[in-house]
């Protein structure tokens, strides 16, 4: 099995966690600020060049004012369309 940063399962987690900083009006730079880290690391995120641990899904999905688990929701339902 490849790494899961490979899967398009990671690629669906990543749309998800874009989807949800765009849908909270929320810029990269805001997200990095809020979270201590580097624009770039939200960047890296995003497009797949890094992972991320539950810890930091569940502090984005706060950000876009949304729970862990509906975050995670969405995940699911993506996965099966």
């Amino acid at each position: 099995m490849s790494k899961s940063i490979h899967r398009k399962e990671y690629a669906a987690l990543i749309e998800v966690v874009r989807d949800a900083r765009l849908a909270a009006g929320l810029t990269q730079l805001q997200v990095s600020r809020k979270l201590g880290r580097s624009q770039s690391f939200i960047s890296d995120v995003e497009t797949g060049k890094r992972r991320i641990d539950l810890v930091e899904l569940r502090d984005i999905a706060r950000l876009a004012g949304l729970s862990l688990g509906t975050l995670i929701a969405d995940f699911e339902r993506r996965l099966k369309d």
